[in-house]
């Protein structure tokens, strides 16, 4: 039997459509400015507007109840009606979107890259898109919204991109992404239509679907369906082909930050494929978790042998992809409550990294390793910001993923025994190497082949001072407080284990 995720009254005022329209108007209006001063000062307020907005959501939201909150809701065209409302996890990616999105600000304006208006208009649709996915509660909103994305993470990576190469990368990221979508859309059709076959009408809501579940004979093929077109996104092993390629050729940091730094497609698993098909969920959790344990080792081997900076990222984070989904197909309170912890935890070390080699990039013009070195001495706050990003990504205590790493590994251990824990374990002690190995090589070894002597890279500007302080910054205090993460997603936690709950019998190792 499955249980319904609880709904609540509609919302006295409209906060959830402000966070999704606010950045609509803010593109709008940043659009119309030509001085370069003007654009960025409006950009920068609008932003820090919109970082407010998701603070007060936080405010409002009650971590105590169970319940999705503070829901709007209004009939649109038949079945595409406009269904939002808010649980722990919703609130939790809302704030890390606007976050990211207002650090992406100066970090486009640093020189000698000077941001434009309709880079900044291009940056302020991205985010209501993204603020629109984490709010709807409808599924097919959701991959119109995720088409919408690919989108204008193309249109940046053919105007922006830094590499002469950039049309191999963008058509193998197309490919991927067209598969991707088709994937889904076929899920949710053959969602739609179960739902039409049992009521009489045609709906994609989350709610009405839960209440209507799929005949078991379609559940498999849907959960499918859902998981290679999310798992593309996402990506997870074997289905990664275009992140080191576009990570690599790209060179667009803020594509990379949007679909990396924000877990969309982790989000969309928990959102809406565990709720709807659990049945397949619990039968299949054991090869989806081999195969990532697979994918840990087999991405972490790969980034060790990298000399480019970028595509040593994109192995690292299929690396922990892999990390991610052994927390997920654990399937218990716990199991969620940390691996929705970790996947913003990997998001923002994620970013902060990103970030880092991009500035890096633009003073050496390269992100081989090879070829860089010492440059501590010259970029302290950089180094010190990719050294603690790093640390967060191994989640060493101290970083946001220390807590959630080792919920999640308890939650592994319980469910799968020693053997499939260690490894995970192990995949992370990869990290370490591999990441800190990189951080000692650009940072502290002698300096490469470069075009120039160290001494003659320009020193740290004001910009990227507070772009790196900042980072750091919220590293460590959502790391060293990490209680009030913690109670907010407990709950949303909760809810997510309950269909599983009629299989715990069944979740004990040596189980007969």
């Amino acid at each position: 039997m499955i249980a319904e995720i609880p709904w609540t009254e509609q919302s006295p005022w409209p906060i959830l459509a402000w966070l999704q329209w606010f950045p609509v108007g803010a593109a709008v209006l940043v659009a119309q400015i030509r001085a370069d001063r003007a654009v960025f000062w409006t950009a920068m307020a609008l932003a820090a507007l919109e970082f407010l907005g998701t603070g007060y959501l936080y405010l409002l939201f009650d971590a105590s109840r169970p319940v999705f909150q503070l829901a709007e809701q209004c009939t649109l065209l038949g079945p595409l009606s406009y269904h939002v409302a808010a649980d722990g996890m919703t609130v939790l990616f809302m704030l890390l979107t606007a976050f990211l999105s207002l650090m992406a600000i100066p970090y486009g304006w640093v020189k000698p890259f000077r941001s434009s208006s309709r880079f900044l208009t291009i940056l302020f649709a991205g985010e209501a898109i993204l603020m629109s996915q984490f709010a709807t509660l409808d599924l097919l909103w959701f991959v119109l919204f995720s088409l919408l994305q690919v989108i204008l993470v193309s249109y940046l990576m053919h105007v922006w991109s830094a590499s002469p190469d950039e049309g191999i990368s963008l058509t193998r990221f197309l490919e991927f992404m067209g598969v991707g979508f088709l994937l889904l859309l076929l899920g949710i059709l053959i969602l739609g239509w179960a739902h039409f076959d049992a009521t009489g009408r045609w709906s994609f809501d989350l709610l009405q679907l839960i209440a209507h579940p799929l005949p078991p004979f379609l559940q498999t093929s849907v959960f499918f369906l859902l998981l290679y077109g999310l798992g593309i996104r996402i990506p997870i092993f074997p289905l990664h082909g275009w992140l080191p390629l576009m990570a690599e050729r790209g060179t667009v940091v803020l594509a990379l930050v949007f679909l990396l730094g924000v877990k969309t497609g982790f989000y969309g698993l928990l959102r809406f494929l565990f709720p709807l098909v659990p049945l397949p969920v619990h039968q299949w959790q054991l090869a989806v978790v081999i195969l990532a344990t697979i994918g840990i080792f087999y991405a972490a081997w790969l980034a060790m042998m990298q000399q480019n900076l970028r595509r040593m990222m994109a192995y690292a984070v299929i690396s922990h992809t892999g990390i991610l989904l052994i927390g997920l197909f654990s399937l218990q309170a716990k199991a969620f409550q940390g691996t929705i912890l970790l996947m913003c935890n990997f998001g923002l070390a994620t970013a902060t990294l990103f970030f880092m080699i991009g500035l890096i990039n633009r003073r050496t013009h390269t992100v081989l390793m090879s070829r860089l070195g010492g440059l501590l001495s010259r970029l302290p706050l950089i180094g010190a910001a990719f050294f603690v990003a790093g640390l967060a990504v191994i989640g060493m205590p101290g970083t946001p993923g220390f807590d959630a790493a080792h919920l999640l590994m308890e939650a592994a251990m319980h469910r799968f025994g020693a053997l499939i824990t260690i490894a995970a374990a192990l995949g992370n002690v990869a990290s370490a190497a591999f990441l800190l190995l990189s951080f000692q090589r650009i940072f502290f070894s002698q300096p490469g082949p470069q075009p120039g002597p160290v001494q003659s890279i320009v020193r740290t500007e004001r910009l990227e001072v507070l772009l790196a302080v900042t980072l750091i910054g919220v590293l460590l205090v959502a790391g060293f407080f990490a209680e009030p993460w913690l109670k907010l997603v407990d709950q949303t936690a909760q809810t997510m284990a309950v269909p599983y709950a009629v299989y715990l019998d069944d979740m004990q190792p040596g189980h007969e």
